[in-house]
């Protein structure tokens, strides 16, 4: 039988950057997260840190982990303490080291994200969240003197995305709910900001409905003449505008030429790569796509010309943790790339004699240890039309034939966090060693995107908000319906698991519906909306009031869709899994989950890592998590 062992023995390799002649990268290669380094053409990774200190799943993180200063002979490391996500930005010398404070105690007391990097001015753009108060700060740092500029500060953001080629400018984002955005002019020497697109908050009539516009990256055009921004103002699935500076509000869009994929999805991101060319990430049915193009600002035209990512060896799958590095000097990318069922890859993609045909080089050979590759799942296209007819994408996993199972197979339903975020075709992600492992032991794993999930277009995305438990929770009760027409699937034999938002609705979906589950996994979840509510960050408190409700507004409708409203109605055995140290959902939240449960004589188990936030990342801890899932399953669902 096959040990999740063998699937966690490929490493991670996450957030490559090159550097010259060095690939510097996160990666699990001592059993926990840590920057490593090894030379470009291959070499035996060089560990940067201690052993004692490890990184955040960079997934997690905004912004960058670390970033690579080779003119100040420095990295810049972003770390936290075993998942409490108080990241402090610290430095260590480029052959590594102990890290020490960048900039003194100034960000004592703040969650802090490196949002932009400077190597050649060694500067750095950040964002720093009070830990007391809801308050962001936008910070400039000078990592040669120390000192740091505060640009501006607000409670919904003050996000630094986009500064100007001469530093003196720079475009600050407030956001409220997704795709509610304001954006803001920062310019050195001139106090307050100016406002450039959208309208605030206190501005707003009561019950005024505004236009959502999905700006949330952008960069100045050549010559910081105009902004280029990524937008939902003409596209539903994103798309780019261009306004100059002078009239910020008309703001026109953009065609994009020369893309070569198929298939449905959404513009991921955008980034500028030097002069007029682009970088643009695309998200197609989960995997990506990545070209880089010329843009004529006159003709307000992107011609894509390069794929940087999509074909050959790089199609079917996922840039890790979200994580592309552009070197300057060199114009050439890395990333790592994983698929449903290969392990993360270091890939470097250089321009070669025509920019139509770049060269590829894959600097990791990760593999499953034990397993053949036709003993692991494809997954296959499982959508459906919803109760209400609206298209839901999903995927099935179902044990491989050469496994030789036979029978209907017992059903485990894996809901994703967020809840906007996505399921993906990704190994370094949490989720797909779990399918994988369930797979093997005779599981069909169905995972759905159900409406609020992100890749799909603006409108799919807000779904969701303000209607946790509501449409979302009809999405998934319809779709084990029409999993029960499926032959090869036992639907009396059908267990849940979900992380963080996927906790929530693993505990809803087993409360509302008791019938339907014969065991659910909470991984994280809220259990109760408003004390949920009360104990996340300070910094978090007004974006939940907006998107999900107000605890004391609200606090009537936040109860009925809790589910400590309805877990008395439970008939399933329950494994809840918590790390203590999650600032996201807070042990206590599980804990009170667990010990009312206790106290009604209900059958449930209690998985608690001392060393972990809102993840298992530790190795011990990762196999003893899939372990405990599996065998919860097995035990209840009987493969």
């Amino acid at each position: 039988m096959h040990r999740i062992e063998a699937l966690l023995s490929p490493r991670l390799f996450l957030a490559p950057q090159r550097v010259g002649d060095r690939l510097y990268f996160l990666s699990n290669l001592g059993g926990a997260l840590s920057l490593y380094a090894m030379d470009r053409g291959g070499s035996v990774p060089e560990p940067l840190l201690p052993p004692d200190i490890a990184f955040q799943n960079p997934t997690l993180m905004t912004g960058w982990p670390f970033y690579v200063f080779p003119e100040l002979g420095k990295i810049l490391v972003m770390l936290d303490r075993d998942g409490d996500e108080n990241y402090q930005p610290m430095l260590i010398p480029i052959e590594g080291g102990y890290p020490e404070p960048a900039f003194g105690n100034r960000t004592d007391g703040y969650r802090v994200h490196l949002m932009k990097a400077y190597p050649d001015r060694a500067s750095v753009y950040m964002n720093a969240e009070s830990r007391k108060e809801p308050t962001i700060e936008a910070l400039r740092g000078d990592l040669q003197t120390g000192n740091v500029t505060l640009m501006g500060k607000g409670k919904y953001g003050r996000y630094v995305i986009a500064v100007s080629s001469d530093h003196r400018q720079a475009v600050l984002l407030d956001a409220y709910t997704l795709g509610d955005y304001v954006l803001h002019l920062w310019q050195e020497g001139v106090d307050g900001l100016r406002r450039l697109f959208g309208r605030p908050l206190e501005d707003r009539s009561p019950g005024e409905v505004v236009p959502l516009n999905g700006i949330h990256q952008a960069a100045f055009t050549e010559g910081d003449r105009g902004l280029l921004m990524l937008t939902t103002l003409f596209e539903d699935t994103y798309g780019l505008g261009h306004a100059s500076l002078d009239h910020p509000d008309d703001i026109r869009p953009i065609r994009i030429t020369g893309a070569r994929h198929r298939g449905t999805g959404e513009i991921e991101g955008f980034d500028s790569v030097g002069g007029r060319r682009y970088l643009v990430l695309y998200n197609i049915g989960g995997e990506n796509w990545a070209y880089t193009g010329e843009f004529d600002e006159a003709a307000g035209e992107l011609a894509l010309d390069t794929v940087v990512c999509g074909e050959g060896e790089l199609a079917h799958g996922v840039i890790a943790s979200h994580k592309h590095h552009h070197e300057e000097a060199s114009g050439g990318f890395a990333f790592a790339l994983s698929t449903a069922n290969s392990p993360t890859q270091i890939y470097t993609v250089d321009p070669a004699g025509s920019p139509s045909s770049p060269a590829i080089v894959r600097h990791t050979r990760e593999r499953v240890l034990s397993i053949p590759r036709e003993h692991l799942s494809e997954g296959e296209d499982a959508s459906f039309d919803s109760h209400d007819g609206l298209r839901t994408s999903a995927r099935l996993y179902r044990p491989s034939p050469a496994l030789n199972f036979l029978g209907p197979r017992p059903i485990v339903y894996y809901v994703h966090g967020g809840p906007q975020s996505q399921e993906r075709p990704d190994f370094a992600w949490f989720s797909m060693p779990l399918i994988q492992h369930l797979t093997l032991r005779g599981f069909a794993v169905f995972v759905p995107n159900v409406r609020g999930s992100t890749g799909y277009g603006m409108r799919y995305s807000k779904w969701v908000d303000r209607d946790w438990g509501g449409q979302d929770r009809l999405d998934h009760v319809h779709a084990l319906k029409l999993l029960a027409s499926d032959s090869g699937l036992d639907v009396r034999r059908v267990g849940v698991v979900g992380r963080s938002y996927g906790g929530y609705m693993s505990l809803t979906l087993a409360a509302r519906h008791p019938d339907l589950w014969a065991a659910a996994v909470d991984m994280f979840g809220p259990y109760d909306l408003v004390t949920f509510s009360q104990r996340i960050p300070e910094t978090w408190k007004p974006y939940f009031a907006l998107a999900l409700g107000d605890p004391e507004k609200d606090r009537d409708f936040l109860l009925e869709r809790s589910p400590a409203t309805h877990i008395h109605q439970l008939a399933c055995p329950l494994l809840v899994i918590q790390g203590k140290n999650d600032p996201r959902v807070v042990e206590r939240e599980s804990r009170d989950l667990v010990e009312r449960l206790r106290g009604q004589g209900k059958d449930v188990e209690y998985l608690l890592f001392e060393d972990e936030g809102h993840d298992v990342l530790k190795y011990p801890n990762r196999v003893r998590c899939y372990n405990s899932i599996t065998e919860f399953f097995e035990k209840h669902l009987r493969p």
